[in-house]
């Protein structure tokens, strides 16, 4: 027993030994906090702006690093791909011209989505086209279709709205009760200035864009296919209709023009560009060959006009009038 004693003994004198210099410590810290806290000067009038400064700005940077996946997540389902096909042609003849057409659009209101005119309005600004126009040929769309993440077939859109001087089209969308009840992307309140962070989210590349980012198997399956109409149809089956996200900044603001560097494709046409708070500032539109920079949108401002003209041809009137 008395053995037993005195090494429980010794073994607590040895453990003691060890923690006293982190008992030490921890008293010295605490003492120099009550001191610090005691005598030094309360904070200044300066300081405190200085550091109410500084965490708004860490709160607006975590905002931004945080925004791009924070769009996608909220609103991928509302942002579809367009296919559709045109020809353009004269009576009684085989079409002068068929083509194929690739691009974005986004839900904007019930059964309304927004997109650029050359998408909705192939042959628009179309130089080939035009030159078979002014000739008496007459373009037609064959189709337009338009697919969502989430959704295993794409739907009917028709063409409501168009803008009269500008690159932008209001989209119905036919009998979908699904694509109805999708969350309309909020347009920003106000305009956007040069030096703003912007995400732009589309199918740059169409069809092809979608399969390469496809599993192995479905890329294998559908990389050297020639039929577009059929991968969509497929992507869609397999619920691989996913739109892609790229970052950068609004270089400059003209009129209702947005230029900014965040890359884009053929297919991109249409997406949404959104700011750092999530809000749709432009439908992007266009890009310049041979500059990064060189990315062209046009603003929301522009839009909401054709958005406020489609939704009252879509509104039913009242019996009796």
């Amino acid at each position: 027993m008395f053995e037993d004693y005195s090494q429980s003994r010794e073994s607590i004198v040895k453990t003691l030994g060890r923690l006293y210099p982190a008992i030490v410590g921890v008293l010295m810290v605490a003492g120099a906090a009550f001191l610090a806290h005691s005598y030094a000067p309360p904070p200044s009038d300066d300081l405190r702006e200085q550091v109410s400064q500084l965490t708004s700005e860490v709160q607006r940077l975590q905002q931004e690093q945080a925004m791009p996946a924070m769009v996608l997540n909220r609103y991928r389902n509302s942002i579809c791909y367009i296919f559709g096909v045109y020809r353009v042609g004269f009576a009684n003849e085989q079409p002068a011209l068929r083509v194929r057409v690739s691009g974005t659009g986004f839900v904007v209101g019930t059964g309304l989505l927004a997109t650029n005119r050359h998408v909705a309005e192939p042959w628009y600004e179309d130089s080939e086209a035009s030159a078979l126009i002014r000739r008496g040929a007459v373009p037609q769309l064959e189709k337009l279709l338009a697919f969502f993440p989430g959704l295993p077939d794409a739907v009917n859109v028709t063409p409501v709205v168009f803008s009269a001087h500008g690159d932008l089209a209001v989209l119905q969308v036919q009998n979908s009760p699904e694509v109805n009840k999708l969350t309309a992307l909020p347009l920003a309140p106000a305009p956007s200035h040069p030096g703003e962070l912007v995400t732009v989210i589309g199918y740059p590349m169409g069809v092809l864009g979608m399969v390469a980012k496809s599993p192995a198997a479905v890329y294998d399956r559908l990389a050297f296919r020639r039929d577009d109409m059929g991968a969509a149809n497929e992507l869609a089956a397999l619920s691989l209709i996913r739109p892609s996200a790229t970052c950068g900044h609004l270089g400059d603001v003209v009129g209702d023009k947005l230029i900014y560097d965040a890359p884009t494709a053929h297919g991109g046409s249409g997406g949404p560009v959104f700011n750092s708070r999530g809000e749709v500032i432009g439908v992007n539109s266009a890009y310049l060959d041979g500059f990064s920079g060189g990315t062209l949108g046009i603003s929301a401002e522009a839009l909401r006009p054709l958005i406020d003209a489609a939704e009252k041809r879509n509104t039913p009137v009242p019996s009796g009038k």
